[in-house]
């Protein structure tokens, strides 16, 4: 019997410090990819181009003739923190301003077909932020939207000094969309009108759990645990806490929720996840038929451009009828 103890605790012993070690290897593989940053710039602005053509060619004149520039902000954590900003095509009859978040591995340049359509087509000032280890901003790590959230917090305030706009949109695609929904959950300035999310996903572990499907099979689902645990000690959060759904259901600013049904990344079933989830507000949804991953804009980009502005024209008709949700912002009303 206890020659069995003995083996038992052995492999007890080898399997927790087996998922322990897989634990270490999965949250450094989520979170500290290479290659990242300054040195994966060249790669996305030829992205940019493939998703928008032309559209480095506009970044670069713009910022040759300093209307596009570059901001900083240093951050609660010490960390320097890059955007872009750029006023309206025509400035005196903006119509608000947006702020666009871009997804995982990616950075500021990625998502400029987002920015050209609030700016070039709605006439909307932008700011568009590159998120903790992505483009010229520091960090460590990559955090998948949840302290991400806390920086938008910050660039939303700095968009509004700049531009003084009354209407602000959050928009955001993939993890950028997750970090606008988690955002939604807290106390947001009034000037904050509604919100745009584009394949988000419901949660870090439902999403890392689909990654290790896909990509882990072998590994068993309790090993997320362990790399949750890593993250929380090495990092300051866990997987389980960072939830889009979670924030969603305390929202009540105005969302449109956009998903391809056709993806296979942060799969189609995240949508009513996070659609269901808000209960309180006006919220729209919009599924791009045959869109994949991040693909919407590009499956069709004329039907999204219109879901987009007859949502904002939507959300700035409820304010002037005096049909805004009460509860929204509701914060910053009382204090």
């Amino acid at each position: 019997m206890k020659k069995l103890f003995n083996i038992a605790l052995i492999g007890i012993t080898a399997f927790g410090l087996s998922a322990c070690m897989a634990g270490k290897y999965m949250s450094n593989f989520a979170l500290t990819p290479n290659p990242h940053g300054v040195d994966d710039i060249e790669r996305t602005r030829h992205k940019a181009d493939s998703l928008l053509a032309g559209s480095t060619a506009w970044y670069d004149g713009l910022k040759a003739q300093g209307i596009l520039k570059d901001e900083w902000i240093t951050n609660a954590e010490g960390l320097k923190l890059h955007a872009c900003s750029v006023p309206a095509k025509d400035p005196a009859n903006a119509q608000g301003t947006a702020i666009v978040v871009h997804g995982y591995g990616d950075n500021h340049y990625v998502f400029l077909y987002l920015v050209r359509m609030y700016r070039d087509e709605f006439n909307y000032n932008v700011l568009f932020p590159d998120l903790q280890y992505h483009g010229y901003s520091e960090g460590d790590e990559i955090q998948m939207g949840w302290k991400d959230r806390l920086d938008v917090e910050e660039w939303i305030k700095v968009a509004h000094e700049k531009f003084n706009d009354p209407f602000m949109v959050l928009h955001g695609v993939s993890m950028g969309g997750a970090t606008v929904m988690m955002a939604s959950g807290d106390p947001l300035p009034e000037y904050v009108k509604c919100i745009v999310e584009d394949c988000g996903y419901a949660s870090v572990i439902v999403q890392f759990n689909n990654n290790r499907k896909d990509s882990f099979r072998f590994i068993p689902p309790d090993v997320l645990q362990s790399a949750s645990l890593v993250t929380k000690k090495k990092y300051g959060w866990g997987f389980w806490e960072a939830s889009s759904v979670n924030q969603l259901e305390k929202s009540t600013v105005p969302m449109l929720f956009i998903h391809g049904d056709a993806d296979d990344f942060v799969p189609f079933d995240n949508l009513k996840m996070n659609y269901d989830a808000k209960k309180h507000g006006y919220k729209e949804q919009y599924v791009c038929h045959g869109a994949l991953h991040a693909n919407s804009f590009q499956k069709d980009p004329e039907t999204y451009k219109h879901k987009v502005l007859n949502f904002l024209k939507t959300v700035k008709n409820m304010i002037a009828v005096g049909n805004y949700p009460d509860g929204a912002n509701s914060y910053y009303k009382a204090n």
